[in-house]
């Protein structure tokens, strides 16, 4: 009497065939790059694959950071530019970027999943995108950016993000990483947290008289959340640093 291991080997043994077909037509339509890629990938060891993953990884953030740092210098960001940052998307809440055709109104609600791409409209990938421009320029820009903004003092400024939202701010360099539970009870039962995993991120930057650059950030945060971090409330904290370790 046969047992479920027979069974299986009789089933493969008339499959084989039909796949075997099947792979070699699917393989002789690749690209010849890519057949041999995948051809390297299956004669190294995992190590030897985590390992080109990671300086894969690295290449694609070196040209996306790159091609920001263009995007910066164009901006040409100054003091005049802050100020008008700031009255022009004071009013950029969920509901504005819903009526005014940046985000779609099928998005998930307010703490929940992460609106992707499908959910913004090419005006809102575009304004999401300059948020982001900005939010760098105005942490990071200096010179080398054509950011010509009179720094005068030294401020911290600290991110709550949820762990499996925190790519979303991948852009950022300097930044120290801290993990942390947090519990949020929201009032309107949507997204209750219990010790949720978050991620605590810290960056310092440059004051200007006024701060200004700090209102900025929050309007550029603001910006980030409603388009794509999508959490009811985004904690961020700044607070004026008396000393760094920080040489310039």
């Amino acid at each position: 009497m046969s047992n479920i291991e027979s069974v299986i080997r009789q089933i493969n043994k008339e499959l084989v065939p039909q796949f075997e077909s099947r792979l070699r037509e699917r393989l002789a339509s690749q690209d010849r790059e890519w057949l041999i890629e995948q051809i390297v990938r299956l004669t190294l060891d995992a190590h030897s694959l985590r390992e080109m993953d990671r300086r894969h990884l690295l290449a694609v953030k070196a040209a996306r950071r790159q091609e920001r740092m263009e995007r910066v210098r164009k901006l040409a960001i100054d003091r005049a530019a802050v100020v008008s940052f700031i009255a022009t998307y004071a009013s950029h809440d969920r509901d504005y970027l819903i009526r005014e055709g940046f985000l779609l109104a099928s998005a998930p609600e307010k703490g929940t999943a992460l609106l992707t791409a499908e959910f913004q409209t090419p005006a809102g990938c575009h304004l999401l995108q300059l948020a982001k421009d900005f939010l760098f320029a105005l942490l990071f820009g200096d010179e080398t950016t054509n950011t010509h903004l009179d720094r005068v003092q030294r401020e911290l400024l600290t991110l709550a993000v949820p762990r499996d939202k925190a790519d979303a701010l991948d852009f950022m360099k300097a930044t120290t990483e801290l993990s942390a539970v947090g519990t949020w009870q929201d009032p309107e039962l949507v997204s209750n947290d219990q010790r949720a995993d978050n991620v605590l991120l810290e960056v310092e930057f440059g004051e200007i008289e006024g701060e200004l650059v700090g209102d900025a950030i929050v309007r550029a945060l603001m910006l980030i959340n409603n388009l794509e971090i999508n959490e009811q409330v985004l904690y961020a904290r700044m607070i004026n640093v008396e000393q760094t370790t920080l040489i310039v």
